[in-house]
């Protein structure tokens, strides 16, 4: 399977439910992504960590991010 076919799925927070390709990059197991949201609302800040199992394939699942103070806030 070429890196471009292959598609991840999004559970909890804003993006529960959406599908969408990987990309070109070589997905990495425990990537962590960040997700803000700025619409109609004050900000929200959400996470999801890649994983992969062969029953269900690539999947980003809401996780929590430890928040440290010399970690400059957007």
């Amino acid at each position: 399977m070429l890196m471009t076919e292959a598609i991840v799925r999004f559970f909890g927070g804003p993006l529960d439910g959406r599908v969408q390709d990987l990309g070109a990059a070589e997905p990495v197991r425990g990537t962590v992504m960040r997700h803000v949201h700025l619409h109609d609302g004050p900000k929200i800040e959400t996470h999801y960590e890649l994983g992969y199992s062969a029953e269900a394939g690539w999947e980003y699942r809401l996780c929590s991010v430890p928040e440290h103070d010399d970690v400059p806030k957007s």
